[in-house]
């Protein structure tokens, strides 16, 4: 006999959660990005190919983060779907794992160790605030 367990659908009670993660993942790198600003980060990464150094600035922040945070809602939507009795453990495996991934990307940035600080302190923003969040309201297969 094979059993076959699946995910109750998506409800309203479950997408305002999951938006005011999102939602709050993308303020806290927004704020982080500006109290790095007040503490003298200049945000410029250079480009490599002579090209002019590339200003990391509030907006590119805001989109990214929003971006990224959607991302991991649509990957635990989508483990709850097609594996409901793991989807929350897996999901926060990964997005622990793409956070620890993206510090690579901050601390191999040809720019000031100032900059890589706060762009550091911004991924960590977004990841302590939507980690947790997403993951306490996954649906977990009964």
């Amino acid at each position: 006999m094979t059993s076959h367990t699946t995910a109750a659908p998506v409800t309203a009670s479950q997408v305002r959660p999951r938006a005011i993660a999102v939602g709050a993942a993308t303020v806290a790198a927004v704020l982080v990005w500006v109290l790095g600003k007040a503490f003298g980060a200049d945000y410029e990464v250079a480009q490599g190919d002579g090209k002019d150094p590339m200003e990391v600035n509030a907006v590119l922040v805001a989109v990214f983060a929003l971006i990224s945070a959607l991302l991991g809602w649509g990957l635990l939507a989508a483990l709850e779907k097609f594996a409901p009795a793991k989807a929350a453990t897996v999901w926060v495996v990964v997005a622990t794992v793409v956070l620890l991934a993206s510090y690579g990307m901050v601390f191999s940035a040809d720019t000031s160790g100032g900059t890589k600080a706060a762009l550091a302190l911004v991924h960590t923003a977004v990841g302590v605030v939507l980690i947790p969040l997403l993951w306490r309201g996954a649906r977990r297969a009964g």
